[in-house]
């Protein structure tokens, strides 16, 4: 397999595996659960699903990953620039779905907050 594709189907992978990350957090609340909760949490995580994992800053995590596994990968005894490329790549995607994970978080816990619910975490 061609290492650009193998990169491809890795990435697309990555971020598969990752599309609920963040949006199955479960809040400690300050109190008992009203009856609104439930399907309040269920919105707020709707909510934060909707948010790309894919956005700006993943991207040029990969890329800046890419840049530097390049580097790195043709200094190397083996001189593989492009097999440093992909493996950065793909550390930097992961870096950067770790980030829409934790963002998504932060959403849906702000959302119940908003939503008149005492979140503690």
């Amino acid at each position: 397999m061609k290492p650009k594709l193998s990169a491809a189907l890795c990435l697309t992978a990555l971020l598969g595996a990752c599309a609920e990350m963040g949006t199955d957090v479960t809040p400690v609340l300050d109190g008992p659960e009203t009856a609104q909760f439930q399907s309040d949490l269920s919105a707020c995580r709707a909510l934060a699903r909707s948010q790309s994992q894919l956005g700006r800053e993943t991207m040029a995590a990969a890329a800046i990953g890419a840049g530097i596994g390049g580097v790195l990968g043709e200094v190397d005894d083996d001189g593989d620039a492009l097999g440093g490329a992909v493996v950065g790549a793909l550390a930097g995607a992961a870096a950067g779905v770790s980030e829409a994970s934790d963002t998504r978080e932060t959403i849906v816990l702000n959302c119940l907050r908003g939503r008149g619910h005492a979140v503690v975490n």
